[in-house]
């Protein structure tokens, strides 16, 4: 018995002293990776980006230098380095492997981008291949680790001001990050930009790092929604043009709108398929309303006056389409919803004076929109603000951020409300929710009617921002958001129920057809299979609530119950954080 110890704590040893080994490796290969980007990869400058100096990186040699160092960073933490440890809660190995593997891609994408674009591998300088060699031995040597997942332990308490200045710095670097993806000038280099900071921001879910994060705002809350908002607002500071302000723009529409429709398919369970329509409402009312000549009526009303009218008629329109068809369930309530989109466009497409009445100009649509005054404010002029010149979509990103703040509030306090409460009954169990009192009927309908008025409120400030207002624009699916199909796919990608997941959803579809041009052919087939992909591995989005994380994963909590529970969007864990 004493010889089978000694065997057992001799093979203990060796399998340790083999991963620390690993991990060594590892590290290695990461500085290696970020000492490559200090070498040319190509002797001419027709790649995009300012690939051939030695001294620095440019361009796609900054995301690999990024990712070789979260690389490094972590095979230290991975050997119990002081101060290192606080980044890997639950574990390091499978962390390293994703930082690893996006390294790896990174590196890899560029050395092929570079052959295919330019004609062969013959265009590589000897840094690019140093680069493709010392990307591949942390790939390697991570997958040779053992598993070292374990449940996160309670972190030593740190003075408040410490956890308030890890918040802000946590918001700052995100913001660098959201504002580094939107200022991406090419294709190769959002493509790498995206391949790097979605394996580590995997990485650092694994690791435990975000739910350690999260239970950080939790604690300070108030601080972390002053931060968040602080963040977001100082976006268009760090802008000199419009260029991409506008990008920034759109996507708050399209993430506000998605909000919305995640009161109706997330909290209610209803699948609306034509969302899209109270959009068009509240934009069309808008434009109506604004005083262009283009305009059938001859008014003009104030800003305040005009978000309200949008905002009402959406609400009319909701409650009107909602009254008879609410009764219907599933499949059969979603084929009216999109039999109501596909109405809304055919109609504001026929009332041009020749086929219906003259009111919004048919196909042409409502044209010179002007741009909004609120007090004297010109949003289409630019104005300065504490030294920095805000021009006319950055006073409209800055305008959309309170909109948003205001669904989101909306969202936040009606989800926890009793009517909330009774929407996600009725998406749970209609029948057992109905036999326990609740008025289905009405209280679907409650939610319906709140998604079609923030989806006005928004479409308001659509109108204005792009001057002009088309049928083309309301469509169930196209190649340019929003739509309905993109509308929903934001909300399930992102994650349904939640706050943040639909805003992330909407992000990422929108960012990724803006800047990968070539991709709008394929739209609909790249949503068919990330869809696919999704439903296969995280059926429950990518930022899921406590209750979706338990019903998709309920197998997976029986068989490992101490891994911790993850709750709320960004998954807080039960002890560890």
């Amino acid at each position: 018995m004493t010889t089978d110890t000694t065997t057992a704590k001799t093979a203990t040893a060796d399998a340790g002293a083999r991963a620390d080994l690993f991990r060594w490796i590892i590290a290695a290969g990461g500085l290696a990776t970020v000492a490559s980007t200090f070498m040319s990869w190509t002797y001419t400058d027709e790649f995009p980006g300012d690939l051939t100096v030695y001294g620095y990186p440019g361009g796609l040699q900054v995301l690999t230098l990024v990712a070789g160092l979260l690389t490094t960073l972590y095979a230290l933490a991975a050997q119990d380095f002081k101060g290192l440890r606080w980044l890997a809660p639950t574990g390091t190995t499978k962390a390293l492997r994703l930082l690893a593997l996006g390294a790896f891609g990174t590196t890899w994408f560029t050395v092929v981008a570079i052959a295919v674009e330019l004609g062969g591998v013959v265009n590589l300088e000897p840094g690019g291949f140093v680069a493709a060699v010392a990307s591949l031995i942390p790939v390697a040597a991570a997958f040779q680790l053992p598993d070292d997942t374990r449940k996160a332990q309670r972190p030593k308490e740190l003075a408040s001001w410490a956890e308030i200045l890890i918040i802000v710095a946590a918001f700052a670097i995100g913001l660098y990050v959201v504002t580094y993806g939107i200022d991406t000038e090419y294709a190769e280099l959002f493509t790498g930009y995206m391949i790097t900071v979605g394996f580590a921001i995997a990485a650092l879910f694994k690791a435990g790092l975000m739910a350690r994060l999260s239970g950080l705002t939790a604690k300070y809350r108030s601080i972390a929604v002053a931060a968040a908002f602080v963040a977001a607002a100082a976006f268009p500071f760090t802008q000199n043009t419009d260029q991409f302000t506008l990008i920034a723009v759109n996507i708050l529409i399209f993430a506000t709108v998605a909000l919305g429709l995640n009161i109706v398919v997330g909290l209610a369970g209803l699948l609306d398929l034509g969302y899209v329509a109270f959009l068009g409402v509240g934009a069309y009312t808008a434009a109506l309303v604004s005083g262009t000549t283009a305009s059938a009526f001859d008014v003009q009303f104030p800003f305040w006056a005009s978000v309200l009218t949008g905002g009402a008629v959406s609400l009319i329109f909701g409650v009107v389409i909602g009254a008879p068809t609410l009764r219907l369930r599933g499949d059969y309530l979603a084929i009216v919803t999109l039999g109501f989109g596909e109405i809304f466009r055919i109609t504001v497409g026929n009332l041009d004076g020749v086929s219906g009445p003259q009111v919004t100009n048919g196909p042409n649509g409502v044209p010179n929109v002007p741009d909004l005054v609120f007090f004297g404010y010109d949003f289409g002029e630019s104005h300065t603000v504490a030294g920095f010149e805000l021009g006319s979509y950055a006073n409209y990103y800055l305008l959309m951020l309170l909109a948003m703040i205001l669904v989101v509030l909306v969202f936040s306090r009606a989800g926890s409300s009793r009517i909330g409460r009774a929407w996600v009954a009725i998406r749970e169990d209609e029948t057992a929710a109905t036999a326990m009192g609740i008025n289905g009927f009405r209280v679907k309908l409650i939610a319906f009617a709140l998604g079609a008025t923030l989806a006005g409120l928004a479409g308001t400030v659509q109108a204005h921002v792009q001057s002009t207002v088309v049928p083309e624009m309301y469509v169930f699916a196209g190649p340019v958001p929003p739509n309905s199909a993109f509308l929903l796919a934001a909300v399930i990608l992102g994650g349904m129920g939640t706050i943040s997941g639909p805003l992330i959803g909407a992000t990422l579809l929108y960012m990724i057809p803006a800047k990968l041009q070539f991709l709008q052919d394929y739209q609909l087939l790249g949503f068919g299979i990330a869809l696919i992909l999704l439903m296969r591995f995280r059926p429950e989005g990518l930022i899921a609530n406590r209750r979706a994380q338990l019903e998709y994963h309920e197998t997976d909590q029986l068989d490992v119950p101490d891994k911790g529970l993850t709750d709320s969007g960004v998954g807080i864990t039960k002890a560890g954080a």
